[in-house]
């Protein structure tokens, strides 16, 4: 009889907490990294020149709309190649360039969002008041942004947990990694009970704690 997912948990479960611990960082890092890019590309977006504009369109669009998975490939591979300044990069550390790369891109939809949510009377109150456009952006617009954007920040980092997985394709130590360490012991399909179990537990904690700030919000603006 074979060795069950019970078994291979209690044997096995220092490898898959490293594996799960790898995956909550990478995500941290890439959400919040993508975050710092993400609200410079929104504001990109929102700018008046048309060119700046147009290119900040044009990148959200690309990496929102190209598979997760191929940007990590070119990052690996071609990046590099391409780019000899960048060539000191490790192969990890291009993989977690595209994780960033493709979290900023959903960020900066998400904070734009946030930022169209602000009155646009503040906007005109700030500037008849004598504030520059920036002085306006990063001390009125934004911090309200911010607050109402949270919550979908949370989702992000929910959802770049899940993309991680990919991560492992490129030996990257994270939780899907973990098959791999494991299927030299000739487990194939236990590990990924196990994996889906904690990939769960992970999300449905996170989206709990999402779900309670998002209505500690609710009552605050009450």
């Amino acid at each position: 009889m074979g060795v069950g997912v019970i078994e291979v948990w209690i044997k096995y479960y220092p490898i898959f907490l490293k594996g799960a611990l790898g995956t909550l960082e990478i995500a941290a890092i890439a959400v919040c990294m993508g975050s710092i890019l993400g609200t410079l590309v929104a504001i990109l977006q929102l700018s008046k020149n048309k060119i700046i504009n147009a290119i900040a369109v044009v990148y959200v669009n690309v990496l929102r709309g190209t598979p997760l998975l191929v940007q990590m490939y070119i990052a690996y591979f071609f990046i590099p190649m391409a780019v000899p300044a960048l060539d000191f990069l490790s192969k990890e550390q291009t993989v977690m360039l595209a994780l960033i790369l493709n979290s900023s891109s959903y960020v900066a939809e998400i904070i734009r969002g946030g930022i169209n949510s602000v009155d646009k009377g503040q906007t005109e109150a700030a500037r008849s008041l004598g504030m520059s456009s920036k002085n306006t952006m990063f001390r009125i617009i934004l911090p309200q942004a911010i607050k109402n954007i949270l919550p979908s920040l949370g989702n992000e980092y929910i959802a770049m947990i899940k993309e991680t997985s990919l991560a492992g394709t490129f030996m990257m130590y994270e939780l899907m990694y973990t098959k791999t360490l494991l299927a030299n012991q000739y487990l194939i399909w236990q590990p990924l009970f196990v994996i889906a179990g904690m990939y769960l537990i992970m999300t449905s904690v996170l989206s709990f704690l999402v779900n309670a700030l998002e209505k500690e919000f609710a009552k605050s603006e009450k």
